[in-house]
């Protein structure tokens, strides 16, 4: 990616998340970090890395506060290697979920995992996730 080309990221919820503060706080965090922000709101894995691929985004970000987390990641792992793009893509997650699942979270793909974090916390990751691909 040339470094004037602005870190381009798609903010998604799995289906049943009713709760959006998380994730419209981040965006607006990224966003004045200088990247552009794709915000989806809720949708299927399947329907979530359709998007990244027709937007080709660099980055999916995925809020969670309603549990599902290992079994909607791993799918979503699976739909982004299927289309191609999960060597390519990062990944990050962040919300409410059991500690003990952030090993688990970053096994099956996820670049981080977040129960907290700051705005220089979250670029700080993505933007390593980002050189490391």
């Amino acid at each position: 990616m040339a470094s004037k080309e602005k870190i381009k990221v798609l903010l998604a919820q799995f289906p049943l998340e009713t709760h959006s503060r998380g994730i419209i706080t981040v965006a607006g965090m990224l966003r004045d970090a200088g990247m552009e922000i794709i915000l989806m709101g809720n949708a299927l894995p399947e329907q979530i890395v359709e998007t990244a691929v027709q937007e080709y985004v660099d980055v999916i970000g995925i809020s969670t506060y309603c549990g599902g987390e290992l079994a909607l990641g791993g799918q979503l792992m699976k739909a982004a290697e299927d289309k191609g793009i999960k060597e390519r893509t990062s990944f990050l997650i962040g919300g409410i979920f059991p500690p003990k699942d952030i090993p688990e979270l970053k096994k099956i793909g996820f670049d981080g995992a977040f129960l907290s974090a700051t705005k220089e916390e979250i670029v700080s990751c993505i933007e390593g996730a980002i050189a490391a691909k």
